[in-house]
């Protein structure tokens, strides 16, 4: 029986979401936690990768119960009893048999915070951004990125993928107060992907570019006329959507 655990975790204290041999990974977390309670070893698998100090508010894995262990809202109860304070499970769902996390997904979306005050409550969860910003030509060059496919001057050099292309269905800054968010939602991303844009929108903020540049260096599929990629600990998963079919 397979289901759907959706999770939300602060990724300050993890190297990303994946297991690594020689860092703690939020997955491993999860896997240790349900090996304890079921008496098996227990391994998950996610919708994607979050990088190091990248957070999730809606991440998702899938998990397949064996044996009499099949009640997943008890284990769900009983693993958040036990995972760190900054790691929660928020709901699960039972899928058919062959749903996948990662290749049954149609669409992913991140934000990405920025304050631009000074505020406590906000460190390791916003980025601190003090610069005055044209938030008008960020929306009007944000815009552009939905007439594109191919985003290989905002992916990361060494990535091993067959194709640079994604299907970005929304990208747009929000402003209230002193706080400023992005939101960017496509069928798929690639590693580096929303920090580059993120940063490289920056640069059109702050009048370094215009709109046109902007889509000059999408068209360039060359990262490095792209701007640098923005700290990680302002970037947050907050959705993965899956066709209803896949559903019990």
């Amino acid at each position: 029986m397979r289901y759907f655990f959706t999770i939300a975790y602060k990724g300050t204290n993890y190297h990303g979401w994946q297991k690594q041999p020689n860092a703690i990974g939020v997955q491993q977390k999860v896997e240790d936690v349900f090996s304890t309670i079921l008496n098996e070893k227990s391994e998950i698998l996610g919708s994607g990768r979050t990088d190091s100090g990248v957070h999730a508010t809606a991440q998702v894995f899938q998990f397949d119960f064996s044996g009499e262990h099949k009640d997943a809202e008890l284990l769900l109860y009983k693993a958040n009893k036990m995972l760190p304070k900054d790691v929660a499970l928020k709901h699960v769902s039972q899928v058919k048999d062959e749903a996948h996390a990662r290749f049954d997904a149609t669409s992913r979306a991140y934000q990405y915070h920025i304050v631009t005050e000074k505020n406590p409550f906000a460190i390791d969860q916003a980025y601190f951004f003090t610069q005055k910003l044209a938030v008008e030509k960020m929306n009007l060059a944000a815009e552009k990125l939905l007439n594109y496919q191919d985003f290989e001057s905002f992916s990361k050099v060494k990535t091993d993928v067959f194709t640079f292309n994604c299907d970005i269905f929304e990208a747009f800054w929000k402003q209230e107060r002193d706080s400023l968010v992005f939101h960017i939602k496509a069928n798929r991303f690639l590693r580096g992907m929303v920090r580059a844009i993120v940063g490289t929108l920056l640069d059109v903020g702050q009048r370094k570019l215009d709109i046109e540049a902007f889509e000059a260096i999408i068209k360039a599929k060359d990262r490095k006329l792209a701007g640098r990629a923005v700290p990680a600990h302002g970037l947050y998963l907050t959705e993965v959507q899956y066709p209803k079919e896949i559903y019990l």
